[in-house]
């Protein structure tokens, strides 16, 4: 797979979310299994989840603002660096929070 070909919302999470969703596939969606190899409760791997998608959700609502669209397309066609086209985009998010 090209890196290019990589979903958004999979380039979007960081380090630790990627190991958790690497479990939750390994583990076959059991929480259970999960709360158990991080050695923590059920519920706390629930939440934990329920943020993740949050996360996600507010992703894909990010990828349909036109500026993030646009940084995205300029990276592809290698106008900008993935890395420099992350920094403005991350940038444009914490303005658009605020």
């Amino acid at each position: 797979m090209d890196y290019k070909d990589i979903p958004d919302w999979l380039l979007s999470l960081d380090v630790e979310d990627a190991e958790f969703v690497r479990k939750f596939v390994l583990s076959s969606g059991s929480l259970k299994k999960i709360a158990k190899s991080y050695d923590v409760s059920y519920p706390t791997v629930r939440t934990r989840l329920d943020r993740l998608i949050q996360k996600m959700e507010m992703q894909e609502e990010m990828e349909r603002e036109p500026f993030v669209h646009f940084v995205k397309q300029l990276a592809i066609e290698d106008r900008v660096s993935l890395e420099d086209a992350k920094v403005i985009i991350d940038k444009y998010k914490k303005e658009k929070e605020e």
